[in-house]
């Protein structure tokens, strides 16, 4: 294979601009591409069905306007408990390293098969997701809150004897979002509101290099970045005996992220002679979370059962590429990641069973926004189906218990994204990635309190 036929995107890949992959981080989180929506348990436990249309703070997330009409001060917090699983298996992925000319000497490249260990099993670590938030009425007409959430938050851990170690090592990333809201109730029945939404993101990224003569040891590059950016939330709800409908959008985040990149490790003299050993401090990423935009309606049929339905818009394509600059005597470089728009269908009831215990119940497709030929071993990611139910127990008429049980399973796909290191350079090894993610799904449990006072 000659390196000219690689895509101009593959060139662009190197080892050295791994600061891309800070949102390459999916793995088998519970909602398509790398987002979490594990942000109320009532939620959980009817598969996200009704929460744009509902009121109350446990869904001023999907909604501002939720908060508006509250009759006095609520809070909730929950927390979920992750359980992913799967198997990222090699197919036949192979390392290609060039031909050099090294003081006269020719060093024939090569086209070998990666090594090592050929299944990795549950790449993505169990975890914990919190939740919570709080809301007052003002007046008759104004109520406030904020909801805490943290929408991208997972950890992934590959081997250093892994198949797919040239790909991905050890990752680590934590959204956290703080969104005050503000609700207008002009009537009984309409709601409108507004939330900026205040994110903080914190990232670790490390994976393995080859070294560009074989049978040498691996390098290792490990990066650590963060950064504070800002959307917006609106939304409206009309609710009467019967019918709660809600419509809401949240705006993509421009996240700017800082970090410090170290290469180390690489120990063969074409490496240390070529000074790829290095560290960058203050590179910067720049990339953008995608949008929402969601409509749903509960019906009350009758004063036990409550029917739900929600679609929610994602605009994934936002994440077309992430802006590398300020990389020290490195020219600034954008990677295309070219992630499609994709939708997420949700229906769910909710049925009264006495004063004190509601049962609830729901099912979500979730469609994947990783297109084939770009799944790597740190995103590999399919459509889902989710399937949960939960419960509420009123202790009193203050507060609620909620619980929730979920499982998602995840469509098997090809791992098929080829990368490179050391891309542009002579020393440019190329990663012909292939192989297969399989038996991938999640189990979630969730419980929260919630509080009227």
């Amino acid at each position: 294979m000659s390196l000219k036929t690689l895509s101009p995107r593959t060139r662009a890949v190197s080892g050295w601009l791994t600061l891309a992959a800070v949102l390459g981080l999916a793995g088998q989180a519970n909602a398509g591409g790398f987002y979490l929506q594990e942000h109320s348990i009532k939620a959980n436990g009817r598969a996200w069905s009704g929460e744009v249309s509902e009121r109350g703070i446990q869904q001023g997330w999907w909604n501002p306007a939720s908060i508006g009409g509250i009759q006095s001060k609520e809070a909730y917090l929950g927390l979920t408990a992750l359980f992913p699983g799967a198997e990222a298996r090699n197919v036949n992925t192979r390392v290609v390293r060039p031909t050099l000319a090294v003081g006269g000497t020719v060093i024939p490249g090569t086209n070998l098969p990666v090594g090592g260990e050929q299944i990795t099993e549950d790449p993505v670590d169990k975890g914990f997701l919190p939740a919570g938030g709080f809301a007052m009425p003002l007046n008759d007409k104004i109520a406030v809150g904020v909801a805490l959430t943290a929408p991208y938050s997972f950890t992934t851990n590959y081997s250093g004897s892994s198949w797919a170690r040239y790909s991905a090592g050890k990752t680590e990333l934590r959204t956290y979002d703080i969104q005050p809201m503000i609700a207008f109730t002009p009537n009984d029945n309409l709601s409108i509101g507004v939330g900026l939404n205040i994110e903080y993101v914190d990232a670790v990224l490390g994976n393995y290099l080859p070294s560009p003569l074989p049978n040498q040891p691996d390098g290792y590059q490990h990066l650590a970045g963060d950064g504070w950016d800002f959307g917006y939330s609106v939304g409206v709800q009309y609710h009467n005996d019967r019918i709660d409908f809600g419509a809401s959008y949240k705006s993509a985040v421009d996240h700017r992220l800082k970090g410090d990149l170290s290469i180390f490790g690489l120990r063969d003299p074409i490496s240390v002679a070529a000074g790829i050993n290095t560290n960058i401090t203050g590179a910067n990423a720049e990339f953008s979370t995608p949008w929402q935009a969601q409509v749903g309606m509960r019906y009350h049929v009758n004063d036990r059962l409550t029917l739900n339905g929600q679609i929610s818009r994602f605009g994934w394509s936002k994440f077309d590429d992430i802006a590398l600059s300020n990389l020290g005597t490195r020219p600034n470089q954008s990677i295309p990641e070219n992630y499609k728009n994709t939708m997420a269908y949700s229906v769910g009831a909710d049925y009264v069973i006495n004063d004190k215990l509601t049962w609830r119940a729901g099912i979500q497709r979730d469609q994947s926004p990783i297109r084939s030929g770009e799944r790597d071993p740190r995103v590999p990611d399919g459509n889902r189906w989710t399937f949960a139910t939960g419960a509420t127990y009123a202790v009193n008429e203050r507060i609620d218990v909620d619980m929730s049980l979920g499982y998602t399973k995840i469509a098997s796909n090809p791992i098929d994204k080829t990368t490179a290191a050391y891309a542009g350079t002579p020393l440019q090894t190329v990663i012909l990635t292939n192989g297969e993610l399989g038996k991938a799904n999640a189990l979630v449990f969730g419980v929260g309190a919630a509080f009227k006072f």
